[in-house]
């Protein structure tokens, strides 16, 4: 059974600020000539990078004038590509808040933090008013919630009436043990892998409707094979990555994801539903 304080330990990090700083020097940014773009490969802490978040965002219809939900935010990293792609005002939520504080002064730096509201808390009970947000999305942070019929029930409250949430999960496509640690999970406890049709019952129990469901795996086998050359390149891997968030377990981590998508025992997943009116 995965504990909140577990999930949190497993993310924790000792000083990932000086971290991206020391990144950025090397690649000849400062917090002044720092874009979004730049942030992009310590910001996208999910399979597939800024390509699947433009894949999975452009599904929800995201302007200027909708209010956005960002469920599990992290450091913040698809928020601030909600605001700045899309104009769209953001506030996150996230259950570690070294992450919480750490993505408050990325947002400083690239001139988003009027647009963009992080908050530390937890999805099973948020901190918001019932009917607030005109969309929601959670992205890679399901498989550290295992009551998932409690968070579908909390983000029905605080969207309003016919609001879409979209979810892009890694999910259990076949059975298998996994093998730990995982970027999601140093052991089994801290893990919550669920099948598909898992989410959709309980989307369905909140009073959502599924619009649209797509299996990403062949996506995936094609980002990991390009990440594992960027990796393994002679000059090591690169400034800003995902190796900052992962530590020195990050090549264990990633081999062992992609293991088992490749043995059909996982895949990521996109589910998009819709709110009753």
């Amino acid at each position: 059974m995965t504990k909140q304080s577990d999930v949190s330990d497993h993310y924790a990090h000792t000083d990932l600020i000086k971290a991206i700083q020391t990144g950025l020097t090397a690649l000849g940014k400062t917090p002044d000539t720092l874009s979004i773009d730049d942030l992009a490969p310590v910001d996208e802490f999910h399979i597939g990078g800024r390509q699947a978040s433009l894949a999975f965002l452009n599904q929800l219809d995201l302007t200027a004038r909708t209010a956005v939900l960002d469920i599990g935010c992290g450091l913040g990293g698809a928020a601030r590509f909600v605001a700045g792609h899309y104009g769209s005002r953001v506030t996150g939520l996230d259950l570690t808040n070294q992450y919480i504080e750490t993505g408050r002064v990325l947002c400083q730096w690239v001139g988003l933090d009027a647009s963009i509201e992080l908050l530390q808390g937890s999805a099973l009970a948020m901190p918001f008013p019932d009917d607030t947000f005109d969309r929601a999305y959670m992205m890679h942070v399901g498989m550290n919630i295992e009551d998932k019929e409690t968070l579908c029930h909390e983000v029905a409250r605080v969207l309003r009436p016919d609001a879409v949430f979209g979810i892009y999960d890694v999910m259990r496509t076949g059975p298998g043990e996994l093998p730990y640690p995982l970027p999601w999970a140093t052991t089994a406890n801290e893990s919550a892998v669920a099948e598909p049709a898992r989410y959709k019952q309980a989307l369905q129990a909140a009073g959502f409707n599924i619009i649209a469901e797509r299996n990403r795996r062949d996506f995936a086998l094609e980002f990991f094979a390009a990440l594992r050359a960027k990796m393994a390149s002679p000059g090591g891997p690169p400034p800003l990555g995902l190796h900052i968030l992962m530590g020195k377990s990050t090549p264990e981590k990633l081999n062992r994801m992609v293991t088992s998508i490749t043995n059909n025992l996982i895949a990521p997943v996109e589910i998009i539903a819709r709110k009753s009116a």
